[in-house]
């Protein structure tokens, strides 16, 4: 190992929010190397948390007592890697690069398809886990396989097939699920977790003027309706079927709501932000009541979006 292995580290420095407690370990690995030989050397009972830029996390104010690893700077190689028989351009990229640096390269390369990218503040590593999207397009909808690691240090290389694939939701299917396809009963791969290390994308061939003129138009879009200036984790809730969280919310007249320092945007009410020295237990006690009141006035249960670990206080 190489990398730095720091103890009691403030994960409000990791996290979009700057908010919430300590990890009790941070690794940083080097390369994906060391990072093969970093969970190679951890105790079975020693808990793991992969973490890309943190744009989808909350840490409580007790903290993890867990190992956080941080991939981003350190599994950051991506590049073009040939064409597949359909003509398209095929990427190779690591886990640790951010989601706009795919789409602002693949634009430079006059290819299509990647400029929704650029609207996710987050690494590719977090993209996947999660099929993040935005403005009609999805991450797997892109993927031709990613390379996995697990805690024995095996990496594995597997396809969409192998995965249970939804709307902001990624799983691994049960081994026999995998060998025939359509069978009942989905369900985690036990007894190790995999992280995701990297990814082979494939884009359509188009100009570069078209799509950086793309990625220049979803990013006014976004200055323009989010709260970019404000620390936040993008989308809070799912929008639940055949509706929009940031509808309902702000039909409940809870824009501007507060808990603390941490409030419901008012630019976009599917955002909450942090006013400023805002706690873990100010922004979730605020995703509760945005919850109880939208399921009182509108009958919805709005489920999460972002990840929330560690411990209350």
């Amino acid at each position: 190992m190489n990398g730095t292995l720091r103890h009691d580290e403030p994960m409000s420095r990791h996290v979009s929010w700057r908010a919430g407690g300590a990890a009790a370990h941070c690794y940083v690995p080097r390369h994906r190397d060391d990072l093969v030989d970093f969970v190679t050397t951890r105790a079975d009972a020693e808990r793991l948390h992969v973490v890309g830029l943190g744009s989808n996390l909350l840490v409580r104010d007790g903290g993890l007592d867990a190992t956080v690893v941080l991939t981003h700077g350190a599994l950051r190689e991506s590049g073009v890697v040939g064409t597949d028989p359909k003509g398209r351009t095929l990427l190779d990229v690591e886990a640790g690069v951010a989601a706009p640096k795919v789409a602002r390269m693949a634009a430079r390369l006059g290819l299509s398809g990647a400029e929704f990218l650029a609207g996710i503040p987050g690494t590719m590593g977090g993209a996947l886990a999660m099929n993040a999207g935005c403005y009609g397009a999805e991450t797997w909808d892109f993927v031709v396989s990613v390379t996995t690691l697990d805690r024995t240090g095996r990496l594995r290389i597997r396809t969409p097939a192998d995965y249970d694939i939804g709307y902001r939701h990624v799983a691994l299917r049960a081994a026999d699920a995998v060998e025939r396809p359509g069978a009942a009963g989905l369900a985690p791969l036990e007894p190790e977790p995999e992280w995701f290390v990297a990814a082979r994308l494939a884009f359509p061939a188009g100009t570069p003027e078209a799509a950086l003129q793309r990625i220049r138009e979803l990013l006014a879009r976004r200055v323009a309706s989010q709260p970019l200036g404000q620390p936040n984790a993008g989308s809070v809730f799912r929008n639940p079927d055949g509706g929009h969280a940031a509808q309902l919310i702000e039909a409940c007249g809870l824009k501007g709501a507060r808990v603390g320092a941490a409030e419901v945007s008012r630019k976009h009410a599917n955002f909450i932000v942090n006013l400023g020295g805002a706690t873990a237990r100010d922004i979730e006690t605020l995703i509760w009541q945005v919850q109880a009141r939208v399921l009182q006035e509108r009958g919805v249960a709005l489920v999460t979006e972002v990840r929330i670990v560690g411990k209350a206080v």
